[in-house]
């Protein structure tokens, strides 16, 4: 049994770092409002916000990060709905690829207009929508500037390693209402109840991503079942056409395989990877405040097989945020980012007041990641 100790364990954040946004290129204070997912590349962290189809860019300066440039993903990707938003909720970077994912979620409309009558905010209410482009998963070359040291996207460019070989900007095979992943998904024994649902009430919601060699990793807010969180493992091949299919790599032929992981009812909200160790940033499935905490797998997943990882075989490193301490409402944990020093980096959706600074500029948080414990690495219980 985890002690309160365990349960929340002392607090590893060192320091901060200002992330400095250019107004000119998104609405005021928008970008540092919704901020969802983030992965570093060099002196570059690229960052994703919600409700949008851009990529934005900041570059190290000295303790902060400024410089920022936008690239709009209708500019590398033929997205089915345009430049309708993507709900991107996962990044990461595998050394010639920058990786999204989008949350593949459905979403209930907002009754937030209180002088709407009441029949109409119900019905808004009922309302539930399947919008296109968030059922991506692309990948987009990611090529380092030698002069500069920045990385920067490209539609396509020979592969830096072999000049003979042709890197693609490419995303998963898909219709104006699904994704080859969403479908086969729509079969399962665990998620066929839940694709209906929207991500906030417990259905389908991708939030993280992880890319090991040819192996991608995709962690899932929701479904969460009886305390169970999911991360899905897929592989990829690109076709002739210049789409992406996955590959069929489940034990009865499935184009996935699955990993639970007890997070005693939390659900997956970013992925990321340090050495050989999985790293996964949990928090509540449902829209409310509540604690998101810091876990790592170590050892990573097991290869070839699916697998199940109760409380006890992962380690809970920190408590990042505990729910309404700060304002209602504010201040959760999005995005996670291994820093060039090892640390973690943190980014926050709806800071809070004492993290934004100016009209558009906010606080990141740097955590320290202290060294797995001895003979740390477990494989859970595979199948």
């Amino acid at each position: 049994m985890d002690t309160p100790q365990d349960r929340h364990p002392e607090s590893h954040k060192t320091q901060r770092r200002l992330l400095r946004f250019d107004d000119s290129l998104h609405d005021e204070g928008k970008v540092r409002e919704e901020l969802s997912s983030i992965v570093r590349t060099g002196d570059n962290l690229w960052l994703a916000f919600d409700e949008g189809h851009t990529l934005e860019r900041l570059t190290r300066e000295g303790d902060a990060y400024g410089e920022h440039q936008s690239f709009s993903l209708t500019e590398y990707l033929d997205l089915p709905a345009g430049a309708d938003e993507i709900d991107i909720e996962g990044l990461d970077f595998d050394g010639r690829y920058l990786w999204v994912a989008g949350s593949h979620s459905t979403k209930r409309d907002k009754p937030d207009d209180r002088d709407e009558s009441l029949k109409k905010r119900m019905k808004r209410l009922a309302r539930i929508k399947n919008d296109p482009n968030r059922h991506t998963l692309a990948r987009i070359p990611a090529v380092r500037d030698a002069e500069t040291g920045s990385y920067s996207l490209c539609p396509s460019c020979p592969d830096p390693e072999n000049p003979e070989r042709t890197l693609r900007a490419a995303r998963l095979k898909a219709s104006k209402k699904t994704s080859q992943l969403s479908k086969a998904l729509k079969k399962d024994k665990h998620f066929k109840r839940f694709m209906n649902l929207p991500g906030k009430d417990n259905g389908l919601d991708i939030e993280g991503i992880a890319v090991i060699g040819e192996r991608i990793f995709l962690g899932l807010r929701g479904p969460v079942l009886r305390g169970w969180a999911f991360i899905l493992e897929v592989r990829v091949k690109e076709k002739k056409d210049g789409r992406l299919k996955l590959k069929r790599i489940g034990k009865h032929g499935q184009r996935y395989r699955k990993h639970a992981v007890h997070l005693h009812g939390m659900g997956i909200r970013e992925l990321a990877v340090s050495g050989d160790d999985l790293l996964i940033l949990a928090g509540p499935t449902m829209d409310c405040d509540g604690t998101i905490a810091l876990y790592r797998i170590c050892g990573g997943l097991p290869d070839a097989k699916e697998s199940m990882f109760y409380f006890d075989d992962i380690e809970r490193i920190a408590d990042v945020t505990l729910g309404h301490e700060t304002e209602y409402g504010r201040d959760k944990a999005e995005g996670l980012a291994v820093t060039q020093e090892h640390s973690l980096l943190v980014v926050y959706d709806a800071p809070a007041s004492d993290r934004v600074r100016g009209s558009s500029d906010a606080y990141a948080d740097v955590f320290s990641l202290p060294s797995p414990p001895p003979s740390a690495t477990t494989t859970g219980d595979e199948s």
